[in-house]
């Protein structure tokens, strides 16, 4: 098996060196073993695990449910259900967050309308402080 010092797995995997060694002290990455020299040295692997990390922030997960599928896919012997569950409940959370966010645009918009049709700062919603 090759052995790569962290600038090329950097470079193989599209992923800053600093990035690299932060996912190894969250525990997304192994510990890599080290050379009688004190550099770290990667295999194959690593550069796999760094595209699955950078695949499943593309599809919103955070690095704590990246870790979570992580555990599921290369520990365990997990079934395609426990990670189907896992991307389901993502969508979930993604048509919330489109729903709340649809609602912030509505209100956005009132509000703009209101300003458009006053053309004045004065009790602009935007501008003055609403009171408490």
């Amino acid at each position: 098996m090759k052995t790569m010092k962290i600038g090329e797995v950097a470079k193989l995997s599209g992923t800053g060196i600093e990035t690299i060694r932060f996912y190894e002290r969250e525990g997304l990455l192994l510990e890599p073993e080290r050379r009688p020299s004190g550099y770290r040295q990667y295999d194959e692997s690593t550069v796999e695990r760094l595209e699955y990390i950078r695949r499943a922030k593309e599809l919103g997960f955070t690095l704590a449910e990246i870790r979570e599928l992580m555990e599921l896919s290369f520990v365990s012997q997990t079934c395609c259900d426990h990670i189907r569950q896992r991307a389901d409940a993502k969508i979930a959370d993604i048509e919330s967050k489109i729903r709340s966010l649809q609602q912030m645009k509505r209100s956005l918009g009132k509000i703009v309308e209101q300003c458009r049709t006053k053309n004045s700062t004065d009790n602009c919603p935007l501008v003055h402080k609403t009171k408490k």
